[in-house]
């Protein structure tokens, strides 16, 4: 029975130095392949501290500073017309003239019936130092004079009303108008827009309504002109906030110095909410699962996993707000293939790493 004791602890005792063995010369030939496995290429940056922009992005809808659509007075035939469709035109210059001969007629009887009052009333004050009138005569005379004052200034504004003229400096719209046409009155001539600045109208979510401000920056894009941006500024604040939207309505001026936009087009806005110094680093390296968000680090010729809480973002450029500093260097090709504790081999490369400008964005 002894003997059957010994030759159990024999075989337990060699079963147990075999498992260590094997697990000693499988810990050895690990470490062996790790140190023979050449090293990754990779590149590297450092990060930099850039201004970066927090911004809300929105779309809106484009109008006129000063926009009118003209229209006549009164009847007549058109004499004289300068609408040319595209044409800018400065304040006061006349663009459609109806024959007005009647009216210029009616104010020359005007003015001779003013200056006869005139004179008729002159010459009774003069007698009346003589008391050779009475004053109830003088103040008949005196009502006379006003009321051809008044005939004159009527005629004057029914001459007036033949002419119709730019109330602004603008850009003159489509028109149907011939010249020696008969038009009523309350016809549509044509339009005008002042569009050397447009109105942009937008909404901004409410949880941004804290930091919004008159005169933020706003930039903005249009489909026709992809490659262009249009500055501006915030200027109007709405009073309310939409019940089902969640949103503030507000007003931006945009630059319009070249005519290139115009009213009723589509824009998109990026209106600025504040600028600040910020710790950057390419978007390219930057490594996502699930909810972790890490880089890589070169330290010593071996790469290090570490996490990193981002910020605002841009075309391939993000704010890393936590995890990084000045002094690490960040792996910004190579790093989908490595390990925390893979060895790394840094090269350069001035084309792994674009060139793009820091410029914001924060989705509304």
């Amino acid at each position: 029975m002894v003997k059957q004791w010994l030759i159990a602890l024999v075989l337990v005792a060699l079963a147990a130095g075999g498992a260590f063995s094997w697990q000693y010369f499988a810990q050895e030939d690990s470490e062996n392949a790790q140190r023979q496995r050449p090293a990754s290429k990779v590149n590297a940056i450092s990060p930099s501290m850039e201004v970066v922009r927090d911004s809300v992005n929105a779309v809106g809808n484009l109008r006129a500073l000063d926009q009118v659509e003209l229209t006549t007075e009164l009847s007549g035939r058109v004499v004289e017309m300068n609408l040319v469709s595209g044409k800018r035109v400065s304040r006061g210059e006349l663009l459609l003239r109806l024959d007005d001969r009647q009216a210029r007629a009616d104010l020359q009887i005007a003015e001779a019936t003013l200056a006869d009052a005139r004179r008729q009333y002159e010459r009774a004050r003069r007698l009346q130092t003589n008391n050779s009138i009475s004053q109830s005569q003088v103040d008949e005379l005196r009502t006379a004079v006003n009321v051809a004052e008044a005939q004159r200034a009527s005629a004057r504004t029914r001459l007036d009303n033949h002419r119709i003229e730019a109330p602004f400096e603008g850009v003159i719209g489509l028109s149907d108008i011939s010249l020696g046409a008969y038009l009523s009155s309350g016809t549509s001539v044509t339009t005008l827009d002042s569009t050397d600045r447009m109105e942009l109208g937008f909404s901004i979510p409410e949880r941004f309504l804290g930091q919004v401000g008159m005169g933020q920056r706003v930039r903005g894009a249009s489909p026709a002109y992809p490659d262009e941006e249009f500055q501006g500024e915030l200027a109007e604040l709405g009073t309310r906030i939409n019940e089902l939207s969640r949103t503030l309505p507000v007003r931006a001026i945009i630059d319009n110095p070249d005519g290139k936009l115009r009213p009723g087009q589509f824009m998109s806005a990026n209106l600025t909410l504040r600028e600040r110094e910020a710790l950057v680093i390419p978007e390219q390296a930057v490594m996502i699962r699930g909810d972790d968000k890490y880089v890589f680090v070169a330290e010593d010729g071996v790469a290090r996993r570490i996490s990193v809480s981002l910020g605002s973002r841009s075309p391939g450029r993000v704010e890393v707000s936590a995890g990084l500093s000045l002094e690490d260097r960040v792996i910004v090709t190579g790093q989908d293939r490595l390990s925390s504790g893979d060895r790394i081999d840094v090269v350069d490369d001035d084309t792994a790493i674009p060139d793009n400008r820091f410029l914001s964005s924060r989705e509304s």
